[in-house]
C-alpha cells in the first residue's frame, strides 16, 4: 500500500509543536498508540545503571546484560526464575515511573475524547490517572498471572505474591513454597504476556477490545488525531500500520509520530503527518508550555 518512508520534514520544531497542539485542541477524537519508547522516556530503562542497581548479581552469575534479554534466560529452577521476575515486575509494574512523562501526557489530553492502544505492560497509564475503560493493553500486563498451558482463559492479580517473592528471596532464589501454580490444573503459572500462542485473552481483554473497536467505528471518519509515541519496528502491525492506514483513508486525520531515533511516515501521508525525532518527555513538556 505504501511505497516508501520519509524522515525529512520541512517544518521546524516550533511549527510542529504548534500544529500538534492545534490538533489536540480541535480533534473530534484522539487515539494514543504507545510503545516501549514512551516508558523509556519516563525512566523505565532496561539497561545501564538501572539494570546494575537491581540485577548486578544475575549479571555476575549468568552474564545477563539487560532486563529484556534476562527475561528470556533459561534459569535452572523455578525458584531462580521467579526471583528474577518478581524483581522485574516489582520495579517495572508496581513502582511508578521515575519521570512524570505519563502524568504530563494525561494533563495534555485528559479533557479530550481519547482512547489508548498500547503494547506496554507496565500499568503506567492507570497510575497517571487515565480512565481504565479507555485503555487497551493488547500484549498483557505484568500485574497478572496465567496458567502456562493455559488450561482456562482467566488471569490472576499477582501483587501480593510478587511483593512476597521479592521480599523473601535469598541468593537469587525464592522459597519453593512461593512458586505460583495454576489453581485449576496445578502446573506452574507464568506472566500474562503475549510471547506465544499460549497468551490468555481473558474476559477483561475482550471487553476492552470491543470498546476500542466501537471507538474506532464511531470516530475513524471524523477529525481524528493518531498520536503515536515510542512505537518501534518490533510489532508494527498492532499500532503503526493501522495508524498509517487510518490516516490514508481519512483526509481529516492527522498522524503524529514522536520517537527518538525512529520517527518516520509513508510518503503518501506526509502532508497529514507530523514526525518528531526527539525525546517524548521533552516534546510533551513543550506542548504543555505552548
Amino acid at each position: 500500500m505504501f511505497s516508501r518512508l520519509t524522515t525529512h520534514f520541512t517544518e521546524d520544531y516550533t511549527t510542529q509543536i504548534v500544529r500538534i497542539k492545534n490538533e489536540i485542541s480541535n480533534a473530534d477524537a484522539i487515539i494514543i498508540g504507545a510503545g516501549t519508547g514512551l516508558s523509556a522516556s519516563a525512566g523505565f530503562t532496561y539497561s545501564g545503571e538501572r539494570f546494575e542497581k537491581y540485577f548486578s548479581d544475575f549479571a555476575a552469575k549468568y552474564g545477563i546484560t539487560d532486563m529484556y534479554s534476562g527475561g528470556f534466560y533459561p534459569f535452572p529452577s523455578l525458584e531462580e526464575f521467579w526471583a528474577w521476575w518478581s524483581r522485574h515486575i516489582l520495579i517495572n509494574r508496581y513502582e511508578k515511573a521515575p519521570k512524570p512523562v505519563y502524568d504530563d501526557l494525561y494533563r495534555l489530553i485528559k479533557n479530550r475524547n481519547y482512547f489508548v492502544l498500547t503494547t506496554n505492560v507496565d500499568h503506567q497509564f492507570q497510575k497517571a490517572g487515565f480512565d481504565k475503560q479507555r485503555l487497551f493493553y493488547t500484549q498483557g500486563d505484568y500485574g497478572l498471572f496465567q496458567c502456562t498451558k493455559p488450561c482456562h482463559d482467566k488471569t490472576y492479580d499477582n501483587e501480593d505474591m510478587v511483593l512476597k517473592m521479592a521480599a523473601e528471596q535469598k541468593d537469587m532464589k525464592i522459597p519453593s513454597t512461593l512458586v505460583p501454580h495454576c489453581p485449576v490444573c496445578g502446573v506452574p503459572m507464568t506472566m500474562n504476556l503475549r510471547s506465544d500462542d499460549a497468551f490468555v485473552e481473558d474476559e477483561g481483554w475482550h471487553k476492552v477490545a470491543k470498546r476500542y473497536n466501537e471507538f474506532l467505528e464511531t470516530n475513524c471518519a471524523k477529525r481524528i488525531l493518531l498520536l503515536e509515541l515510542g512505537v518501534g519496528a518490533n510489532t508494527p502491525v498492532i499500532i503503526k500500520y493501522p495508524f498509517w492506514k487510518m490516516t490514508a483513508k481519512n483526509p481529516d486525520a492527522t498522524y503524529v509520530c514522536i520517537n527518538f531515533g525512529e520517527s518516520c511516515c509513508p510518503a503518501e501521508i506526509e502532508k497529514q503527518s507530523v514526525c518528531i525525532n526527539n525525546d517524548i518527555g521533552k516534546v510533551i513538556d513543550d506542548l504543555l508550555k505552548s
